[in-house]
């Protein structure tokens, strides 16, 4: 007898899970089935059907819903998890219901009113690559819905999914509300402000570095003002170009003002221009050109900050203005050195950026700025490579960097840093909290305590602070979900742990170690012993007293924590 033929179709597929599910059972199991009930049919159902969707099935904590068209599915997932934010409000950090949503387009085997196949599965292993609150979706939904929604993308490269060939190219939808922020909107109590990347005059694409140096340094003189808010430099520095949509911007960053300019140099002169923009009612309030040498850069610098806050007088205390000031070099090259250093540290290269701090400090050994950077890269480099000599040099640093200016965040940073990987955690946390109270909008800062506060069994309190970084960056640099994954790993949230540490755009062979320990720890043994093997290769003969050595924690309970999921995973 002849077998029916299989049905196939194409379909948009959406699965959605709850993120940490069984804690919330745990904690309240009751009352959070009656609001899981209650999320169903009073926000889920409605959504889909108003996108024409259709429900597969309900899996416990997940759902899986299945579109014709991949508009209506994304459409729906935003949505989705903007409804969820907002019924969230006034619930405990430890009772929201977040989702993390993955959406694939592809071939399903349809039998009764169910679906396979390979489709669905992607579908599945996407959801899991998303943050809570968030949508991860694939190339194919992608390329149907960039042009026909308005969102915002982040390309999250190919993905080695479990069970599925092919490697799958995956998207992170960025215009969604974070679920970090507690369920905030995008408008603040304070005068939110972006300063977008001045735009290199120069005809040489070689000094974008010094354009991107001198908008970094506006952003940090203005995040003096503790009556402003201001969005931080990596998620500011997502609209490039020349023609940006000051709406979008604002929408996307949740900001009233937006700053955009020009830089342009020619030997030792400057030219920089500068517009503060009112963006909800999309009027110029104030416009400045600026030709000077290059001798008084930090002057021009100063002088937009000032003018800019007293612009926006009424709306904005000036006058609770830090009256610090940072000590600038009078040696523009070494400014120039610092400028090109932390153009690496963007992208990670502490070993590309310390020398060039070093040459900047040698050029100027007044310059305070260079010192705390250098100890910064100082200890990366020493974490990585475990040189004790580094560490030493480092503290050298530091201390430099706090005789010259101690009212600076970024040195008082410093020194908190290299005291932290001392092991003295009383005294760096003295100096962390010195650095938060001079810039308090400092982002790096931030998360820099956050990670702090992790290793100091503060693991909730970091959380929590990292929430409210976000709210400074909606684009959050690499290192946000290492500090992350850390505060998550020691409250023994594994699942939401593993995404976290998936957004990581570098891997170092101790990012291995906690991921295959956080695998371990959640039962994905086979999973853990391929991170382990990445540990090997990355650092041959690597072993337990390798990471131990290099991870400060300030209670062993916490260390031992790390280590015995790397035991359970083969290390040893």
């Amino acid at each position: 007898m002849n077998k029916p033929p299989v049905l196939r179709r194409l379909a948009a597929i959406l699965a959605a899970d709850v993120v940490g599910y069984s804690r919330l059972l745990e904690r309240d199991e009751a009352g959070t089935l009656a609001a899981m009930t209650q999320r169903r049919k009073a926000v889920l159902d409605p959504l889909i059907s108003a996108h024409q969707g259709r429900v597969v099935k309900v899996m416990g904590d997940g759902v899986l819903v299945e579109f014709a068209s991949a508009v209506n599915a994304v459409a729906c997932a935003v949505d989705l998890q903007q409804k969820m934010v907002i019924a969230d409000e006034g619930a405990g950090g430890d009772r929201r219901i977040q989702l993390r949503i993955g959406i694939n387009l592809g071939d399903v085997v349809v039998e009764d009113d169910d679906i396979y196949g390979d489709g669905v599965v992607i579908a599945v292993r996407l959801q899991a690559l998303s943050e809570p609150g968030g949508i991860c979706i694939s190339a194919g939904v992608h390329e149907q819905v960039e042009k026909k929604l308005p969102l915002a993308f982040v390309d999250l490269g190919v993905q080695t999914l479990k069970n599925i060939e092919r490697p799958v190219r995956a998207y992170r939808i960025d215009s969604v509300p974070a679920a970090t922020s507690n369920g905030a909107a995008a408008r603040h109590a304070k005068p939110s402000i972006a300063v977008l990347p001045f735009t290199n005059m120069s005809g040489d694409p070689e000094q974008q570095y010094f354009s991107d140096g001198i908008t970094e340094d506006i952003i940090t003189e203005l995040s003096r003002y503790r009556s402003l808010l201001v969005i931080a430099r990596n998620s500011s520095f997502q609209f490039r170009g020349p023609s940006i949509d000051m709406r979008a911007v604002r929408q996307r960053l949740g900001v009233r003002f937006i700053i955009e300019g020009s830089v342009r140099r020619a030997g030792n002169r400057v030219r920089i221009t500068a517009q503060l923009i009112d963006a909800e009612v999309e009027s110029h309030l104030w416009a400045e050109r600026y030709d000077r040498d290059m001798q008084d850069i930090f002057a021009v610098q100063d002088e937009v900050a000032r003018t800019i806050a007293t612009t926006l007088e009424g709306r904005v205390a000036a006058s609770g203005a830090e009256q610090v000031r940072r000590k600038p070099t009078k040696d523009w090259k070494a400014y120039d050195y610092v400028l090109r250093g932390r153009e690496c540290d963007a992208r990670y290269d502490h070993h590309g950026g310390e020398p060039l701090f070093a040459r900047a400090a040698e050029l100027d050994p007044g310059y305070a700025e260079a010192h705390a950077r250098r100890a910064v890269a100082l200890v990366v480099i020493y974490w990585m490579e475990r040189r004790p000599e580094l560490l030493r040099e480092a503290e050298v640093c530091a201390r430099e960097a706090l005789s010259l200016d101690e009212n600076d965040a970024k040195s008082q940073e410093a020194m908190a840093y290299v005291f932290c990987h001392q092991r003295k955690f009383e005294l760096s946390g003295v100096h962390f909290d010195r650095a938060i109270a001079l810039n308090p909008n400092d982002v790096v800062v931030a998360m820099d305590r956050a990670n702090f506060l992790s290793r100091t069994g503060r693991a909730e309190e970091a959380l929590q602070a990292l929430e409210a970084a976000m709210r400074r960056e909606p684009f959050p640099h690499t290192w946000f979900w290492e500090v992350r994954f850390t505060a998550l790993f020691q409250l023994k949230r594994y699942g939401e742990a593993i995404a976290a540490i998936g957004n990581m755009a570098v891997f170092h062979p101790l990012h291995h170690a906690y991921l295959a320990s956080a695998l371990a720890h959640a039962g994905r043994l086979d999973e853990a012993r391929d991170e382990v093997a990445k540990i090997l290769a990355g650092r041959p003969g690597a072993t337990l007293a390798y990471v131990a050595a290099a991870e400060p924690y300030s209670d062993p309970a916490l260390l031992e924590h790390l280590l015995a999921g790397l035991r359970k995973a083969g290390l040893r």
